[in-house]
């Protein structure tokens, strides 16, 4: 199954990640947010499991990282035990992302025709790059928190506000609403930015030149 829909991956995982950053737009916050955003997330890592399914080993063990990713749709009552479990979930949640990622941008890298579908996993790329950014946000803020200061008038939740303060970052507007608070936070924010300025200069350009020299020859 997944070598009949390889070909598409592209596209299929564009329009997942579309759906998970978008679809609250189109549902009731609180009926995406408990209802639909799981089932979205768990096709999104399903689509990057279509990415990975030429990898041999490499799907392997992205199979046994999307199984943990179960763990999304499991509550844990006691405390002590949920920070412990929300920790673990997010590392693996950060390890499967830097796989598909890194496959990703490989493939878009080692591409020789450039068509729609190439451009889709070229904008793919990009908006993996900031899910990255997100995680490693969240991950930094659930073992020191307070490393990302938030206006007090805020009532959006922590978990909205890095993954929107991750892609405003990632486009360089910085509009200041959300601040890095600590030398560690501080880091990273100048790490999503240079990642996604490289991503933009590098393999965006590498893309564009092969396009004009396929147009040309």
């Amino acid at each position: 199954m997944l070598q009949k829909i390889y070909p598409y991956r592209f596209p299929i995982f564009l329009s997942a990640q579309i759906a998970v950053l978008f679809g609250s737009l189109v549902f009731h916050e609180d009926l995406f947010n408990n209802y639909i955003s799981p089932i979205l997330n768990f096709l999104a890592l399903f689509a990057g499991l279509i990415l990975l399914s030429k990898k041999g080993k490499i799907i392997w063990l992205s199979a046994l990282i999307f199984l943990g990713l179960v763990s999304f749709f499991i509550e844990v009552f006691d405390e002590n035990q949920k920070y412990l479990f929300n920790l673990i979930r997010l590392v693996i949640f950060f390890i499967f992302h830097i796989i598909v990622t890194k496959e990703l941008i490989f493939q878009i890298w080692n591409t020789k025709k450039i068509d729609e579908n190439t451009i889709m996993g070229l904008i793919s790329g990009f908006i993996s790059l900031g899910f990255l950014g997100f995680i490693i946000s969240l991950i930094t803020e659930l073992i020191y928190p307070n490393s990302f200061i938030i206006a007090d008038n805020n009532t959006i939740s922590i978990f909205d506000n890095l993954l929107y303060f991750s892609y405003v970052t990632l486009l360089t507007i910085g509009y200041g609403d959300i601040l890095p608070a600590t030398a560690l936070a501080q880091k990273i924010v100048v790490l999503i930015g240079l990642v996604g300025q490289m991503y933009l200069v590098v393999l965006t350009s590498i893309v564009i030149g092969k396009y004009i020299s396929q147009k040309s020859s």
